[in-house]
Order: C-alpha cells, then structure tokens, then sequence
C-alpha cells in the first residue's frame, strides 16, 4: 500500500477530524518554546553559573523555530490566519529565512519530494555523499551563506525561483528589504550593547548544525521515488525533541497528509502503524549510520 491507497482508505469523517485547526494546541506550544528562549536568554545576559552552556541550547531553540516557520506555511499551526503568517514571518526574521520566499519553496518540495530535477531541496544542495561534503553541510555554513544571498537577492528584484508565481514576487521583495533593514539595527545596537551576540548571533551558529542533522533525517538517503511510505523518514525520538521540532519527526504522517497540524501528527502515526518503510530508532543513531556511509573525499 503507497501512500495514496493510504489516505484513500481513511474514512472522510477521520480525514476531516485529522485535518481541524485550532489556535489553543499551538499557542500553547509556542509560548513553551518561546518561553524557553526568553529564559535562556535571560541567563546568559545575566551571566548565571555555566550561560556558556546556555549559548548553545539557545542556539538549538532558536533554530528549531525553523519548524514552526515549516508549519505556518501550510496553516495548520494556528486556526487564526494571521498568527499563522505572523509566527512565520517572525520566526524567518530570527533565522535568517525568507517567510514569503520559503513558502512557496517548501510547496514546490511537497509537490516533488524527493524527485531529482524538480525537488527545490535537492536543486538546491544535494544530500552530502562524501566526509568533506558532510562536514561542510553539517557545519550550516552553506545554509548561512546561500540564505544571505537569498535574503539580498529577494530584495535586489533578483530571480527568487521559478516556484514564486509572479503575483507573490512583489511581496518576496518587500519581506527581503524590511529584513535587511532589520539586521542593519541589529548590527548597528552592537556599538552599544554585545547582548544581541551572545542571545542570538553566536547562539545561531552554534545551534545550527543540530538543526542540519535534524533535517538530514527527514529524506537523506531515500528513495527518489513519489511514495511518501518510501521517499521520508519518521524518527523515532524522545519528547524534548519532538517538542522542539512540532512534532515534526512525524515525517512520513506530514507528507502524506500536509494538512493535519503538528499537534495531531501522533493520531495520524497511529493509524500508519505498520506501513513505515523508512524509519530511524533516534537521531543519533541515524546520523552514525549515515557517516559510516560516506565516500572519503
């Protein structure tokens, strides 16, 4: 059974049920995270015992925002549409992605997951096959500079994709030139204060490799075919995890129906139990089975 015998299967009441929005689930949720940055933050302005170590968790929750950016471009975060575009475009800000760009780039890879030549991820960077590739993916240094080219050449009036119909391009130029002029402040209040270094800037870096690993999980080494049973992995991983990831370790449960909302995901693997094809008993262990299978250059 593929994914589509799947979903076909379902009753249309479970389908309907499934796929309900509701702001509370997600509200809640983002005041956990967002209360969890704020009280990292506080910790290492105020220099608390070891705020080294906060850098660095900092870094993992401010980057793992890039979930809840991934949900709000399909809307099922929130019920209320707004929250949903604001979450989006805020959260964008904080890492460096366009919000208004993203979505239409993370559409086009739903459409064609997985698929060489039409997938947007695998156009834009394949999956590392070699150590030094590796390296450099794992490090986020590639995702840092591509999305600073990204963000400029949005603003420039550059060619932002061909997956941007035209009727988005003016908007995907706006959102670029609003955050540009945003990281202009930013780096200006460093003449002034470094608290934006340490609570976000240095966090970011750190924190981003994680967040690379993470993301590896979700189709490295899958099969390029269009069965979402076989072309994206579901992890199986701990609560802090699944917490600062919405849910999304549920992979295979969101690409097969992308309009069930983080908070439902764990239903949805219910029903799915026993047709994965592709699994992973954690993030570590997935991440040594992937190294021990890269070439040497």
């Amino acid at each position: 059974m593929d994914h589509r015998a799947f979903i076909a299967s379902l009753p249309r009441e479970a389908l309907s049920d499934l796929g309900r929005t509701t702001d509370a689930p997600g509200l809640r949720h983002l005041a956990g995270h967002a209360g969890l940055i704020f009280g990292l933050g506080m910790w290492i302005a105020q220099g608390w015992w070891m705020w080294p170590l906060a850098v660095l968790f900092q870094g993992i929750a401010i980057c793992f925002l890039f979930t809840l950016q991934h949900e709000a471009t399909h809307k099922t975060p929130f019920r209320t549409p707004w929250i949903n575009e604001w979450a989006g475009r805020l959260t964008g800000l904080l890492i460096l992605q366009p919000f208004e760009w993203f979505r239409y780039f993370h559409l086009a890879h739903h459409r064609h997951t997985n698929i060489p030549g039409k997938d947007p991820e695998l156009i834009a960077g394949h999956k590392p096959e070699t150590l030094g590739e590796y390296v450099r993916h794992v490090s986020g240094l590639p995702f840092w500079w591509a999305m600073i080219g990204q963000t400029v050449g949005n603003a420039t009036g550059r060619d932002p994709g061909s997956y941007i119909p035209a009727r988005a391009r003016p908007r995907v130029r706006q959102e670029a030139r609003f955050m540009l002029a945003a990281y202009a402040v930013a780096l200006a209040s460093l003449l002034f204060t470094p608290l934006l270094f340490w609570v976000w800037l240095i966090p970011c870096l750190l924190g981003q490799p994680f967040l690379r690993l993470y993301l590896l999980a979700e189709h490295g080494r899958c099969a390029f075919v269009a069965d979402m049973f076989e072309n994206t992995r579901t992890t199986f991983t701990n609560r802090i995890v699944r917490f600062l990831a919405w849910n999304m370790p549920y992979h295979a449960e969101h690409h097969t129906l992308p309009q069930v909302p983080f908070h439902r995901l764990p239903d949805l693997h219910e029903r799915m139990r026993g047709r994965h094809r592709v699994t992973a008993d954690g993030y570590a262990a997935f991440s040594a089975d992937y190294a021990r299978r890269l070439g040497n250059s």
